[in-house]
């Protein structure tokens, strides 16, 4: 994942934390992010693309640190000439207990 990301890349996993930089920044916050996550079911919407801009939900349900979660949200991403991501932003919600998602979702 993080060799998608550019060396000058910003990205906040939730609008009230500081944000990790560059591509070691990504690669960081993917093994923070997964430790203690198992038994995971994700499922990502169609993705919205509009020039250098994309956005895309996803909702997963999983174990993490034993206790059974569900997260919703959308990524927004931002990409330079090269297709690398140079902005990422996440919005997310956290709810206990497996959720699916509803009829529907993610089109």
């Amino acid at each position: 994942m993080a060799a998608r990301y550019a060396p000058n890349a910003v990205f906040r996993s939730h609008p009230f934390r500081e944000p990790y930089l560059g591509t070691e920044g990504a690669r960081t916050y993917a093994r923070t992010a997964l430790e203690g996550e198992d038994e995971i079911d994700a499922w990502f919407g169609d993705p919205v693309v509009a020039g250098d801009r994309a956005a895309v939900e996803y909702w997963a349900t999983l174990l993490e640190d034993g206790d059974r979660v569900t997260i919703a949200g959308a990524s927004i991403l931002r990409f330079d000439a090269q297709g690398l991501v140079v902005e990422h932003r996440d919005y997310w919600t956290l709810e206990p207990g497996t959720h699916p998602p509803p009829h529907g979702w993610g089109r």
